[in-house]
């Protein structure tokens, strides 16, 4: 039997089955479960922080470690400060961004939001 997803309105996992509907039984919150069954692509989609914050398009965050960038001698320091971020769901890296030294897609687990 599968585990039922966490409550989309109070994110807590204490929720059951309730006939066609899941019910939270924290909150209270009752959604259909063929919902559910669309929305499994985007349950995927969100992406954290190095501190489990969850991050938007349009974030502003920050760099906690030196990255070195792959073919180049560049590396994006700690500290740096990152603005507009978009989020993508291509591959490996979840953060694509725009910085003074160009243009990265980064893993969202080197950065922090502000």
């Amino acid at each position: 039997m599968p585990t039922p997803p966490p409550c989309p309105q109070c994110a807590m996992e204490n929720v059951y089955q309730d006939g066609a509907n899941y019910v939270c039984a924290d909150c209270g919150h009752e959604w259909p479960m063929a919902a559910v069954a669309g929305a499994d692509d985007d349950a995927g989609a969100v992406v954290r922080d190095a501190n489990g914050n969850v991050l938007a398009d349009g974030d502003a965050v920050v760099l906690i470690k030196d990255l070195k960038v792959k073919g180049s001698s560049t590396t994006l320091k700690m500290g740096t400060k990152v603005k507009s971020i978009r989020l993508v769901g291509s591959g490996d890296h979840e953060v694509d961004c725009k910085m003074d030294a160009g243009s990265f897609m980064l893993k969202a687990c080197f950065l922090k939001k502000v």
